[in-house]
């Protein structure tokens, strides 16, 4: 897809990659760029430094009722929404079985069910269309998993599998679908330490934005700022009992768990 004179929604877009991808759209040429995020204020400051072809919106993606919102305000300025980006995620407390069911459904709201919600919202006029384009932040942790936390890698493999289904059922219909897959980037969620995902460096999240819009004006699938991450997955598909326990050996060494 050309970006230029489209217009996007960028959720998580206060900060980090969703920050980066904003500024990304509006320098390759997008008309219209919704900063979208659920901290209003750090929102606003990535849209004014953008400018005019900018505006910022709070939106709690764990809640359908804001997403709706989201789309519908971007209508009302800009007429369409010609790109989604489905960006927002949380990082939560590291653990497994032990981690109590509120935080479990936390996660699958924002790396679930968000993405069901924004594609129910502007799937359709895209499709009616004949074109658009719908990003899913996902995670290397959604092709190979994460060993420091249970309910992360379990809820982007949800938004890999989500991610391909629309690609499947949408994608002859004019629908785009790509799906993001980074291991460590420089954001607050890794301010604290990389742990195991930051195996293969550290990224800007500038080159990841790059990554994403390049892998746009090529309409493919998977966008892989860590090339790494291919050859792992490839060695898990050859051989996963092998793969489960070189990743076994990681979480002895990046955990404290039983």
């Amino acid at each position: 897809m050309d970006i230029r004179g489209k217009v996007a929604i960028v959720t998580g877009a206060a900060s980090g990659i969703g920050a980066a991808l904003a500024r990304t759209l509006a320098a390759g040429g997008a008309r219209g760029v919704v900063v979208a995020d659920l901290n209003e204020s750090l929102a606003q400051a990535v849209a004014q430094g953008i400018g005019a072809s900018a505006m910022a919106v709070r939106c709690d993606v764990s809640v359908e009722a804001d997403i709706q919102a989201l789309v519908a305000a971007t209508r009302a300025r800009f007429g369409q929404v010609d790109i989604y980006m489905s960006n927002a995620g949380i990082l939560g407390r590291m653990g497994g079985i032990e981690l109590e069911d509120a935080l479990w459904d936390k996660m699958w709201q924002v790396h679930g069910m968000a993405h069901v919600w924004a594609a129910r919202a502007v799937v359709p006029e895209m499709v009616e269309r004949g074109e658009g384009y719908f990003v899913v932040t996902a995670s290397a942790a959604g092709l190979l998993n994460i060993v420091e936390s249970a309910p992360y890698g379990v809820t982007k493999h949800a938004a890999v599998a989500f991610a391909e289904w629309l690609r499947i059922a949408y994608g002859k219909k004019g629908v785009k679908v790509s799906c993001l897959c980074p291991q460590s980037v420089q954001t607050a969620m890794t301010a604290g330490g990389t742990g195991s995902a930051g195996v293969n460096g550290v990224l800007s999240a500038e080159q990841v934005a790059a990554d994403v819009l390049e892998t746009m004006r090529e309409e493919k699938f998977l966008v892989l700022p860590h090339p790494e991450v291919a050859k792992y997955f490839l060695n898990k598909a050859q051989d996963y009992d092998r793969w489960l326990g070189g990743m076994q050996k990681l979480y002895a060494l990046h955990t404290t768990q039983p």
